[in-house]
């Protein structure tokens, strides 16, 4: 899990006095907002590294056919008890194979960050209160779990099943090895 201090993001998002900026220019490391990356999308140059910021309340689906294009999903947690950007990190890992960085900002606190790695985060930006040693040791709190998830997606059974059969394979060649078959 990488952990994201604002002071040193090389992601930038677009803003002015009155707001964020309707048609920001390209450039690398731009981080826009879902409205903005609609109004620009067309005209945005091919292999900028862009990233985008979801709104909890956004269906995934609709933003499909622009993950090839984007490097960074920024999946945003408006309070720590409201789930939805787990859904949709998991929808970009499983469903979509998006293979960018999908990031968890908001109200993120340290007892999410075992589930954030199972549903396919793999960078977060911690409240402000939180401290990163924390949260670098519940990540081990679990040393492995019953259910697949985005990393691991055979339960604990499948798994134990295909080394065991992957034994009695190897064991069986062995025997066909040692009566010359």
């Amino acid at each position: 899990m990488k952990f994201i201090h604002k002071q040193q993001d090389p992601w930038q998002t677009f803003g002015g006095e009155d707001g964020p900026i309707q048609h920001p220019a390209p450039r690398a490391h731009a981080l826009l907002s879902l409205e903005q990356w609609h109004a620009v999308r067309e005209s945005w140059p091919q292999g900028l590294p862009t990233g985008v910021i979801v709104p909890n309340t956004t269906d995934i689906e609709g933003l499909a056919a622009d993950l090839p294009r984007l490097a960074l999903v920024v999946l945003q947690f408006p309070k720590w008890v409201d789930g939805r950007a787990y859904s949709q990190a998991r929808l970009l890992r499983a469903r979509h194979r998006f293979a960018g960085e999908v990031r968890a900002t908001g109200d993120v606190v340290v007892d999410m960050l075992p589930l954030l790695q199972r549903t396919g985060f793999d960078a977060v930006q911690l409240r402000h209160d939180q401290r990163q040693a924390s949260a670098e040791r519940a990540l081990n709190f679990f040393p492995g779990h019953y259910q697949g998830d985005v990393q691991q997606p055979a339960p604990a059974f499948a798994r134990d099943l295909a080394a065991e059969l992957a034994a009695r394979q190897a064991q069986e060649a062995d025997r066909f090895v040692g009566e010359g078959i």
